[in-house]
């Protein structure tokens, strides 16, 4: 039987910034359908670390393997299957919900489905705001058009990055219920938060980064403590 390639596999990523490195020696193998609790202080890396998965960002040092393809050789290929959750909703305000996802459909170049569109804003709890334009949406319900925008991809690998960001109470319980869907859906996840307690009954893995550094690795269950003692430490 053939092994499956790693969703993810990165070998000593490195990223700088003139004499300064925001993310060096990073070694990385995520299996398919797996998932990843990524913490660390601000500053420690965890955006920078998300943007290289997603290759948005290129790295200074080492590589990233995509289902075991090297996404310097071939990054359209890889970018197919990534999609990244950002802090930035990068929406287009004087467009109402629905013609935020038809455009971004078309950006992509997806088959029209006159179905799939609503089905994703009623995944999303956003069904009766569909015509309302994004200006007019709080920033939850900008987040949650975000998180529609990101399965309307349908992407194997999801990155998120503060997926928790301005939601309310009802908005974590809905980031809850989505990452159980994606991962019982076979999705590979990497999650950055500081809601560690919150998250890391979720998640397979974790993965503590300290000023750019892997500092700890283990069960995501264990991320809490561990982080704990690397802040009084």
């Amino acid at each position: 039987m053939a092994i499956k390639a790693p969703a993810l596999q990165a070998e000593n990523l490195a990223r700088g910034y003139g004499d300064r490195w925001a993310l060096s020696g990073l070694n990385l193998e995520l299996a398919q359908g797996r998932s990843l609790l990524l913490a660390g202080a601000n500053g420690a890396g965890k955006t920078t670390t998300l943007r290289l998965l997603a290759t948005t960002l290129q790295p200074s040092e080492g590589s990233l393997r995509v289902f075991g393809v090297d996404s310097r050789h071939d990054p359209m290929t890889v970018r197919r299957h990534i999609a990244l959750l950002t802090h930035r909703t990068q929406l287009y305000n004087e467009l109402t919900a629905s013609e935020n996802l038809q455009v971004s459909a078309r950006l992509m170049g997806l088959r029209r489905d006159s179905n799939r569109i609503p089905a994703l804003l009623e995944r999303v709890g956003l069904s009766s705001r569909s015509n309302d334009r994004a200006r007019s949406f709080s920033a939850g319900m900008r987040k949650r058009l975000a998180f529609a925008r990101l399965l309307l991809q349908d992407p194997q690998i999801i990155l998120l990055d503060e997926p928790y960001g301005q939601l309310d109470p009802e908005g974590f319980v809905f980031v809850d219920n989505l990452v159980a869907q994606l991962l019982e859906e076979g999705r590979t996840l990497v999650l950055s938060t500081h809601l560690l307690e919150r998250a890391s009954s979720m998640l397979d893995s974790g993965l503590l980064l300290c000023a750019g550094r892997m500092a700890w690795v283990g069960p995501a269950k264990d991320l809490p403590t561990a982080f704990a003692a690397t802040v009084s430490s």
